[in-house]
């Protein structure tokens, strides 16, 4: 149980960075960014461990910025399908 909080709680940190850097407004709910965030947290470490850089000496930042990273690229395809779903109505 307190592994499923702290992955969406890394989710939630990891969205909003990726909200961050992404330009213009991104108008999706927070427990969206949330399960974005840790969309993308799932897909670089999955990357990391392909790329054979998942435990380093020290913080993991490649770990860190691919995770990042996929987080803005899933934001970023998320929140326009988001906004066309809720324009619908």
């Amino acid at each position: 149980m307190f592994q499923i909080l702290w992955i969406l709680l890394i989710g939630l940190v990891i969205g909003l960075l990726a909200r961050l850097i992404l330009p213009g407004r991104q108008a999706i709910p927070w427990w969206l960014t949330m399960l974005l965030g840790a969309a993308g947290a799932w897909l670089g470490n999955a990357t990391a461990g392909w790329l054979g850089v998942e435990h380093t000496g020290g913080v993991d930042w490649i770990r860190h910025l691919l995770q990042v990273g996929f987080a803005v690229v899933v934001v970023a395809l998320a929140a326009p399908l988001w906004q066309r779903s809720r324009a619908r109505r």
